[in-house]
C-alpha cells in the first residue's frame, strides 16, 4: 500500500469509531449517562489505535498541516454519512456550502505556491 494512502485509510477508519463513541449514543438516551461514557470511552480506544499511528506515519509524507486537514475533510465526510444513516438527519445546502468551503481551505493546505 502507498505510504501516501495508509494514513488516509486509517483516520477513515479512527473517525469512524470517533463518530460513533461522540454521537452514537444519541440514540440510547433512555440509558444513564455514567454508563454511555463507559462505551464511549472504551470505543475512543479504538480511534486511538488507529489515529496515533495514522499521524506518525502520515508525517512521513505529509505536514501536520496537511494531516489535519485530511483529518477534517474525513471527519466531515464520515459524520454526514453517519448523520444520515444512523441518526437518520438530513444534510441541506448549507451543510454542502460549509462543506465545500472546507474543500477549498484543503486546497490551499496542499497547494505549493
Amino acid at each position: 500500500m502507498p505510504a501516501s494512502l495508509t494514513p488516509i485509510i486509517m483516520l477513515s477508519l479512527s473517525n469512524v469509531f470517533m463518530t460513533f463513541a461522540w454521537y452514537g449514543h444519541l440514540k440510547f438516551k433512555d440509558q444513564p449517562l455514567w454508563l454511555v461514557i463507559a462505551v464511549s470511552w472504551s470505543i475512543a480506544l479504538f480511534e486511538y489505535c488507529f489515529a496515533v499511528p495514522a499521524n506518525r506515519w502520515g508525517s512521513a509524507v505529509y505536514s501536520t498541516a496537511e494531516l489535519k486537514t485530511i483529518q477534517e475533510i474525513i471527519t466531515l465526510l464520515v459524520f454526514a454519512g453517519f448523520s444520515v444513516l444512523y441518526l437518520g438527519e438530513t444534510i441541506r445546502w448549507n451543510h454542502l456550502a460549509g462543506f465545500a468551503c472546507l474543500v477549498a481551505a484543503a486546497f490551499f493546505v496542499f497547494h505549493k505556491w
